[in-house]
């Protein structure tokens, strides 16, 4: 793949939107400013000239799921802190790393960490590694989390497709597309009603009869709130209440960008506690019982993830042109 242009937007369309030239925004963290398109593209091609691998599908790993990325053949690893403005991981059970290679095959990169709002990061900035992702010509995303269960059918342990998000972050004014748009990524209000690919979600179900483990799949809603506090009684009870069945602190915003930027979207959540309803429950959600909980799925999880990979790169080849 040769280096990017950064006049035409990877990704195989015949006509290309004029050139915007968009000020810089600042944004309310830390003082950072929202990169241009033309800085991803920097970030792109010095991807590019670090390996031969070109990605046609990414996977976010979640926390305490890391070893998604271990299946990967011949992965070839690429630091954050070496990757020109980039993020740097700062939570336990993110790696902080590219890891580029195949899975069955298939060409795929996979984030080893990825970037929360808690960490101090504007959500843009907590996205700039999915917009990175289509530039490479990744043209789907799977993204992976750790969530806590409302849904009273969830166990500690389970699976949920996600079926669709609520963006409760975007309720309190926090969007990843907030600012100036570049057409060259898309539209300035891209629609959300098919965020989750509903043949990925069939396929997925398929792929869990096929491995025996459709007793742990569920499908569900998934929303995420700011962290890094976990939730009240109240807020879990009001979450019940507005249809959610999990609760996390990423992947919404993600998602939102990689459909502002036409990829395919799988969302997958691991649920790793039970959310307290009462208050009269005396367990206390913590950050160990996600990592323990990722560590006991991880080998179902790298089973179900690589057969996905398989199944939805011959769906795109099957849909191509």
């Amino acid at each position: 793949m040769a280096p990017i242009n950064a006049d035409v937007v990877n990704g195989g369309k015949d006509s290309t939107p004029p050139k915007t030239t968009l000020p810089e925004v600042d944004t309310e963290t830390n003082g950072n400013k929202r990169y241009s398109y033309e800085t991803l593209v920097e970030t792109a091609n010095f991807l590019l000239s670090r390996t031969a691998v070109r990605p046609l599908i990414g996977v976010i790993c979640g926390s305490g799921m890391g070893a998604l990325a271990e299946n990967i053949i011949d992965g070839q690893c690429i630091p954050y802190e070496e990757i020109p403005n980039f993020p740097t991981s700062t939570v336990e059970g993110h790696h902080g790393r590219l890891v580029f290679g195949h899975l069955n095959d298939i060409p795929v990169v996979a984030m080893q960490g990825r970037f929360h709002y808690y960490e101090g990061y504007p959500l843009w900035k907590c996205c700039l590694p999915v917009r990175v992702m289509k530039l490479l010509g990744v043209r789907t995303l799977i993204a992976t989390n750790a969530a806590g269960g409302l849904n009273p059918n969830f166990k500690i342990g389970d699976l949920m497709i996600v079926k669709d998000h609520i963006n409760m972050m975007g309720f309190a004014g926090n969007n990843p597309l907030h600012g100036p748009n570049d057409e060259r990524f898309g539209p300035r209000f891209p629609p959300m009603n098919k965020a989750y690919n509903y043949e990925f979600r069939k396929i997925a179900k398929e792929v869990a009869k096929e491995l025996n483990i459709q007793d742990i799949v569920r499908e569900g809603v998934y929303t995420c709130l700011g962290g890094p506090n976990f939730e009240t009684v109240a807020e879990i009870n009001m979450l019940k209440m507005v249809g959610v069945d999990a609760v996390g602190m990423s992947t919404v915003h993600e998602v939102i960008t990689a459909r502002h930027c036409d990829m395919n979207v799988f969302g997958l959540s691991l649920i790793t506690n039970e959310c307290v309803t009462s208050y009269e429950h005396e367990a206390e959600a913590n950050h160990e019982e996600v990592l323990d909980v990722g560590r006991m799925r991880q080998d179902i999880l790298r089973k179900f993830v690589s057969k996905l990979v398989v199944k939805f790169a011959h769906t795109l080849t099957r849909d191509s042109p």
